[in-house]
């Protein structure tokens, strides 16, 4: 593959995981399905509207899949899909980097 057919896939995947929380959102899925409450209390500064958003725009990606549960009350799970679920590598290899590197401090 040359350069110029790898520039707008890698542009495309920067704009999808560049976007504030997405990221984050993805990797609380890594463990397994959540409920969006689970989602949002792992990310307690993230306000529920904005997660909505990043959801319904993964779920559009084919990142993540959206079950819903014919309960009383009705239960929503968020999972990943393979294509989410094969950030998986990328995103632990971040956590590695910024372990060894990153000072949450400063």
């Amino acid at each position: 593959m040359n350069q110029s057919q790898l520039c707008p896939r890698f542009e495309k995947a920067m704009d999808i995981l560049s976007k504030r929380w997405t990221a984050l959102i993805i990797y609380s899925l890594l463990p397994g399905p959540q409920r969006f409450n689970a989602i949002e209390s792992f990310l307690p500064n993230l306000s529920g509207k904005v997660l909505s958003e990043r959801l319904r725009e993964l779920e559009a990606e084919g990142l993540i899949r959206r079950d819903v549960y014919p309960e009383v009350p009705v239960r929503i799970e968020y999972s990943l899909t393979e294509k989410g679920n094969a950030l998986s590598p990328l995103l632990e290899g971040i956590g590695t980097w910024a372990k060894q590197w990153i000072n949450p401090e400063s």
